[in-house]
């Protein structure tokens, strides 16, 4: 599992998502770990915030985490996850 912190103390205005960095060493190496599964509610659904700019033909889904610095936490993906993340 890799840790993000959140950005800001509240949901984005426009989007109503809120905005999450990954949380990194000094180095850049981003903080992982390992969880039981029982520790889990459910996975997250990520979309890189990307500005004005227009998102490279590079990004894949393989490849997203690298290159963005941030990301909005999709609450509207389904149901569940719209009530867990408010």
């Amino acid at each position: 599992m890799h840790w993000f912190s959140w950005v800001g103390d509240e949901a984005d205005e426009d989007t109503g998502m809120w905005v999450v960095e990954p949380n990194v060493s000094e180095t850049g190496a981003p903080f992982a770990g390992i969880i039981h599964l029982d520790s889990s509610l459910r996975a997250a659904h990520l979309i890189g915030v990307c500005g004005e700019a227009f998102v490279p033909k590079t990004v894949t889904p393989h490849n997203s985490l690298d290159l963005f610095y941030s990301f909005y936490v999709n609450k509207f993906v389904d149901h569940h996850s719209f009530e867990i993340a408010f």
